[in-house]
């Protein structure tokens, strides 16, 4: 039996084989990139359970029939732009995390772009076979295979004894304790971490210290990225979802990123953040 724990639009949704089970409501009543992807206008219990469906049956989440892409598909998303760092040597390599397998290590950029395409926050997972084989034949190096077991700060460190020195790590807003705890490894190993947080809605006061010791963060729909954090930012990308570099290691990414997209931007000096309210998820 596999058992998986994910969050979307802020819901704890709970996987166990063919069963999916919203475990509380969700954080978000209205999303930009949920209308676009999904087409729902509005989000309830019902709304979360059928999104999670649809990844299940279109594209094999948690599943031994999981699709591996590297299709672009989110303009801002963490993986994009770790996998163009990659693909520019920014980063030796990155540790992220798949249902099915927990933390994963890979200098592959088309790897970390097909683990997180279409990824939610993974809470917690266990080993599902299928998806463990995909990654390493795509040269992952999956930190536990009997546990799949999630653990960002043990997979730099694990990173640093396989000789990666430039990291890029990704942390989930609810588990940012791991942000300090990577940074003391940092300092340790004398060796150099980009932490790209991602899946935010949920953070509260308690974790805003933590956050702040990111390099890039994804505001989701958190009052406390918005508010306070986006505040301290150097610089933003988007509008609807913005992304916040908080150091001139995330703006670096960022314009990376930018320069390889062929897509058309424009930019502008203003106050950060900006936000557009009716653009903003609700």
């Amino acid at each position: 039996m596999c058992n998986h724990t994910i969050m979307c639009c802020g819901s704890l949704v709970r996987i166990c084989d063919s069963e999916i089970e919203v475990l509380d409501k969700p954080r978000t009543r209205r999303c930009p990139l949920v209308r676009a992807l999904y087409g729902y206008e509005r989000i309830d219990r019902d709304v979360v359970k059928e999104i999670v469906r649809r990844k299940i049956e279109t594209k094999g989440f948690a599943t031994g029939n999981r699709e591996f892409s590297s299709e672009i598909r989110v303009l801002f998303g963490a993986s994009e732009m770790i996998m163009a760092a990659l693909e520019e040597g920014l980063f030796d390599c990155a540790v992220v995390v798949s249902e099915g397998a927990g933390t994963v290590i890979t200098s592959n950029g088309e790897l970390v772009q097909m683990i997180g395409a279409f990824l939610n926050g993974i809470v917690s997972t266990s080993p599902v076979k299928g998806i463990i084989e995909k990654i390493k034949e795509n040269g992952g190096i999956i930190l536990d295979e009997r546990s799949a077991e999630i653990d960002q700060a043990e997979g730099v460190r694990t990173a640093f004894q396989k000789g990666f020195r430039r990291i890029a790590v990704t942390v989930a807003g609810f588990r940012s304790q791991e942000i300090a705890e990577i940074r003391k490894i940092e300092k340790e190993l004398s060796c150099d971490i980009t932490v790209f947080t991602v899946c935010t809605t949920r953070a509260t006061e308690e974790d805003e210290q933590n956050l702040m010791l990111s390099d890039l963060i994804w505001s989701c729909n958190s009052r406390i990225v918005r508010e306070r954090i986006a505040k301290k930012s150097i610089f933003q990308i988007g509008v609807s979802i913005p992304v916040f570099a908080l150091t001139e290691k995330g703006k670096r990414v960022i314009l990376n990123y930018l320069m390889k997209s062929p897509e058309k931007f424009v930019a502008f000096r203003t106050e950060l953040p900006y936000l557009v309210k009716e653009r903003s998820p609700e």
